[in-house]
């Protein structure tokens, strides 16, 4: 069960107020929380003396019933537009974690899943705890990377609470969005919605005590990230680039909104990623395909530590394409430069 089922039968509810379903109204809020078969949302009213109250908030959970399952339970919390506007911030990071690090890029296409993956399974070789979020709501790409595609995390209870058991593969604990939907369809959700979601698998997670928590983020800016950065307290951000001068523009984008004074996350370096092609057949060739250098300088720019230049070799896609990280390859070149890498994240 995932939120769009919930939003489709909350269609099948119509408000008496305006003759329109729950969500053409806007009454429902993202705030959609799934364990099991415990559902659980707000309703939006106009005022706290609302007369239909009772009675739609009735109708919705019969529509769940209805048109999901007939076995779930409902917890349904009426809201009042004056509440709607208040927020909240949480005081201290739901993740017990020694580092919390984002890893980011400008622009998709760049690896940084790819990169994220192998830092991870690095870290885990080298004796850490290790935890791994795929926040990337719209392209979850971890589940094929881990070779986790047909894994489903079960619910575990811990202190009178139920979490979500995350997926251990290759000693990283693992969580995906992808775990939850169909994998051949799309996932359209509102930017709520899609931050919602994020929260429950940071949250409501069984993560336990890690070393590591690495955060593979979707590109670009969105609400996302402003959830993540206001839900953590990030040790600091990697952000991934290719040489080439469009993926520099957008890099740049990336480290201006973290060290923006609002957000003011630290900087821990750039990767550049895909820095040059070097054929199996001739490994100590060097073909500059994206440009030379062009994440060194901008890293010099800036005044951003450079963590590292990864080249494209055939070898790293195969390995995120199997579901086998080239992390796992010791003694290969592109597996000796994430392990130079996490030994610089250690300094």
């Amino acid at each position: 069960m995932y939120p769009q089922q919930i939003i489709d039968a909350l269609r099948h509810v119509r408000y008496p107020g305006t003759g329109k379903d729950l969500v053409e109204s806007g009454m429902l809020e993202d705030d959609i929380r799934i364990s099991g078969f415990e559902v659980s949302f707000s309703l939006i009213f106009p005022k706290d003396n609302d007369p239909f109250m009772k009675s739609v908030v009735k109708a919705a959970e019969t529509a769940l019933q209805t048109y999901i399952d007939p076995n779930i339970a409902a917890n349904i919390h009426p809201k009042f537009i004056k509440q709607n506007i208040q927020t909240h911030t949480p005081q201290s990071s739901p993740i017990h974690a020694k580092q919390v690090i984002a890893v980011h890029s400008g622009k998709g296409g760049v690896g940084k899943s790819t990169v994220a993956a192998n830092l991870a399974v690095t870290l885990a070789q080298q004796g850490f705890r290790v935890g791994l979020l795929d926040a990337d709501i719209h392209g979850p790409s971890m589940p094929k990377m881990f070779h986790t595609e047909d894994c489903r995390p079960f619910s575990i209870e811990e202190d009178g609470r139920t979490l979500i058991e995350p997926i251990e593969q290759y000693g990283v604990k693992m969580l995906s969005i992808g775990f939850f939907v169909n994998p051949e369809q799309a996932v359209i959700w509102r930017g709520g919605m899609a931050s919602n979601a994020i929260k429950q698998l940071i949250e409501d997670a069984h993560w336990g005590e890690l070393d590591y928590f690495l955060i593979d983020l979707p590109p670009g800016t969105s609400d996302i990230h402003l959830t993540l950065i206001s839900s953590l307290q990030l040790t600091g951000v990697i952000v991934v680039t290719t040489p080439q001068p469009v993926a520099l523009v957008d890099a740049r984008k990336g480290i201006e909104m973290f060290r923006n004074e609002k957000v003011n996350i630290p900087i821990l370096g750039l990767i550049e990623n895909m820095a040059w092609f070097t054929p199996a057949e001739l490994p100590e060739n060097k073909y500059y395909i994206f440009g030379k250098d062009g994440g060194k300088a901008l890293a010099e720019e800036l005044h951003v530590p450079l963590l590292g230049q990864i080249p494209l070799v055939q070898s790293i896609r195969e390995g995120g394409d199997n579901g086998t990280p080239i992390a796992l390859q010791a003694g290969h070149p592109a597996a000796t430069a994430f392990e130079k890498i996490c030994l610089e994240l250690q300094n």
